[in-house]
C-alpha cells in the first residue's frame, strides 16, 4: 500500500499527517505506526494523526505515540489545525474532536491558539507535580537544566513501580531569576526526549502558576525546539480557559510503501 502524507512539526515536536477525510475506515497497526515513525528506516516523526471527518465538528484527529499508542497531543493538535485548514475543512476557527474531548482553536498566520481542556484534578507530591492536561505529566522543578540528563531521569521516573504500567510523560523545568521558563521532557510512547511537548508545556506553566499562586497564567515557555505560550485562569485551585499558543510549520510532502 502506497501511504500519501505530509510532515510537520510544532517547535521540533514532528507528527506524519494523513488525510483520512475520504477514508473513514482507514486505520495503521501499531507495527505500521512504528516503522513510520522509525527516523532510519521510515519517515521519522514522534506520532502519527490521522484526519477525519465529523458530523458534528469540523475534523476529529486521533494521534498516535510513535509505539502505536494513543493519547491527546497538545503540539500536534495545533498541527492538526493548521493541516485540517489545508484540506478545506474550515476558515480560520477550528472545532474539532480528539480522544480528550473537544477544543477549539484559532490561526492567525503559522501561530495556533490552543484551546485546552479545563483541569481540576492533579497533586502536589513532596518534590513534583502530576498534572493531566490530556496525557499524564510528572513535573519537577531544579535550580540548573542544563545539569539534568532528561532521558536518565525520564526513565527512572516513567519505569519506577508507580508508573511502569500506564506510563507518564516526565518534565524537567527550570524557573530564571526573571520568572522565564525552560523546560525539558521525555515522553512516554516516543520512549526518548522530545524537542517540545505542548501538554508537557500546559502542564509545566499550570504548576507554575500554583507555585506562584497566580489568578492568572500568561508565561512563554523555552523548549529545545523553540518558543510556546501558555495562558489559562486560576479559580480556587482549578484551572480554566487554558490556551496553548505556538507555531505549527509544513516541512515537506511525500509517499511511502507501507509494509503489510
Amino acid at each position: 500500500m502506497i501511504l500519501s502524507f505530509t510532515k510537520y512539526h510544532g517547535t521540533g515536536n514532528d507528527f506524519i499527517m494523513i488525510d483520512s477525510t475520504k477514508n473513514a475506515d482507514f486505520s495503521l497497526s501499531n507495527e505500521q505506526i512504528s516503522f513510520l515513525c522509525d527516523r532510519r528506516f521510515g519517515i521519522g516523526a514522534d506520532g502519527v494523526i490521522i484526519i477525519f471527518r465529523h458530523k458534528e465538528y469540523d475534523f476529529e484527529m486521533r494521534y498516535h505515540n510513535a509505539d502505536g499508542s494513543m493519547s491527546f497531543c497538545g503540539n500536534g493538535a495545533r498541527c492538526a489545525v493548521k493541516f485540517a485548514q489545508s484540506l478545506a475543512l474550515f476558515d480560520s476557527t477550528a472545532k474539532f474532536i480528539a480522544i480528550d474531548g473537544e477544543h477549539l482553536a484559532t490561526l492567525d498566520g503559522d501561530l495556533i491558539s490552543l484551546k485546552m481542556n479545563d483541569v481540576k484534578n492533579y497533586s502536589l507530591n513532596e518534590d513534583h507535580y502530576v498534572i493531566d492536561t490530556g496525557s499524564p505529566h510528572y513535573i519537577q522543578f531544579t535550580k540548573d537544566l542544563a545539569k539534568e540528563d532528561i532521558v536518565k531521569f525520564g526513565k527512572e521516573v516513567r519505569y519506577s513501580p508507580t508508573y511502569k504500567t500506564v506510563g507518564i510523560n516526565v518534565n524537567l523545568v527550570e524557573v530564571s531569576s526573571d520568572n522565564k521558563l525552560k523546560m525539558l521532557t521525555y515522553e512516554r510512547g516516543v520512549e526518548d526526549e522530545t524537542y517540545s511537548c505542548g501538554t508537557g508545556a500546559t502542564a509545566v506553566a499550570l504548576a507554575y502558576g500554583d507555585t506562584m499562586n497566580l489568578t492568572k497564567i500568561n508565561v512563554d515557555i523555552q523548549v529545545k525546539g523553540g518558543m510556546l505560550k501558555v495562558k489559562a485562569l486560576r479559580k480556587g485551585k482549578d484551572f480554566e480557559a487554558i490556551y496553548l499558543i505556538g507555531p505549527a510549520v509544513a516541512v515537506f510532502q511525500g509517499e511511502i510503501q507501507l509494509p503489510a
